[in-house]
């Protein structure tokens, strides 16, 4: 049961978990949110972010708090998985940052157990709220813009050595910290969530730029089960970065969009209201801002009392592990990878 007072737990009060502590006191009152507890960051991060009576303590105790109803999860990227299933065995709901884990099994073992204990999932994917491309989303799925013929993203940052020697995940491969699985993840989610399912990936990866573990770079073809073609880029070895972009081309004409900008609107549809400016990380990870998160709040807040058995945000988070999994299959088998057929 929902307490009357909706209590959230943060483990992992570093630079993400301050913002999903920003976005909570930000919430309006009506929202009935409180955090509870935290685990990890200073002592004092919690009481800066607005909220000076949550207890710190272990990442178990912050999961299985009696008055803790929904855990965001904002550990470094290697935890996701594990600390979401012990949320769900705890009965809490989970908001996890992206990506949702970093394997196809566990993906599967998470939303078979949300489930079979009637809880909702989410992994933040909160570009999908931001109004250009929750508009163009909108018209793809009208069918107004046609056909989808290619669809692209390009991640093309800078992250400096100190960047990667300050956090040891962040220069390792298996724990989610190469380009692709770190830096590039949104724009991944963006075009899947866009562009449709995806039937055949292609890739390779490689380390240009610095002395670490995980790849820096990699790029990537698609086909997409419309029979749409696809490409990915993502760098973290492009100095000096420049910002994330989409670009669809539909039978219609084209559309480019950055972060918070519409570069190109090339279709016979009206283009999306202004929007508010959306802070690009392309050289700074710590250069965004909190309106994502608190949308992304509100939307898990409304979604509590929804059929945790019919969760389309959860099978997106999942379909995006899966494609993330694909690149890396098919970079280091040199083979063709159909998304699905991973296990």
């Amino acid at each position: 049961m929902i307490s009357a007072r909706l209590g959230v737990g943060i483990v992992g009060l570093g630079s993400i978990g301050v913002t999903h502590a920003r976005a909570l006191a930000a919430l309006d009152e009506s929202a009935g949110v409180t955090l509870r507890a935290f685990s990890g960051g200073r002592p004092d991060a919690a009481s800066e972010a607005g909220w000076p009576d949550a207890e710190q303590l272990e990442p178990a105790a912050v999961i299985t708090h009696p008055e803790v109803d929904v855990v965001a999860i904002a550990a470094p990227t290697h935890h996701h998985g594990a600390l979401t299933l012990a949320a769900l065995e705890a009965g809490k709901h989970v908001l996890v940052e992206k990506p949702l884990t970093l394997s196809v099994t566990e993906a599967e073992a998470i939303r078979t157990l949300a489930r079979e204990r009637g809880r909702i999932v989410r992994m933040v994917a909160q570009r999908h709220y931001e109004t250009e491309y929750a508009h163009t989303k909108q018209l793809i799925d009208s069918g107004r813009l046609g056909d989808l013929r290619l669809a692209a993203t390009q991640v093309h940052w800078w992250r400096d050595d100190a960047y990667y020697r300050a956090v040891d995940w962040r220069a390792s491969m298996s724990a989610g910290g190469g380009s692709v699985m770190n830096q590039g993840v949104h724009n991944i989610d963006l075009l899947r969530w866009l562009a449709g399912p995806v039937a055949a990936v292609t890739a390779q990866y490689a380390t240009l730029g610095h002395a670490i573990d995980a790849e820096d770079t990699a790029v990537a073809t698609l086909r997409f089960r419309s029979g749409a073609l696809g490409m990915i880029s993502t760098s973290t070895a492009t100095p000096p970065g420049t910002p994330s972009t989409v670009t669809l081309q539909f039978a219609a004409g084209g559309i480019e969009l950055g972060q918070g900008e519409v570069i190109r609107w090339d279709v016979p549809a009206d283009p999306p209201p202004a929007a508010a400016a959306v802070a690009s990380g392309a050289a700074d990870p710590a250069n965004i801002g909190i309106a994502g998160h608190v949308t992304q709040w509100r939307q898990l807040l409304a979604a509590l009392d929804s059929d945790p058995h019919d969760q389309p945000d959860l099978d997106d988070a999942v379909a995006t592990v899966r494609l993330l999994c694909a690149i890396y299959a098919a970079a280091e088998s040199g083979r063709t990878v159909d998304p699905d057929h991973l296990s």
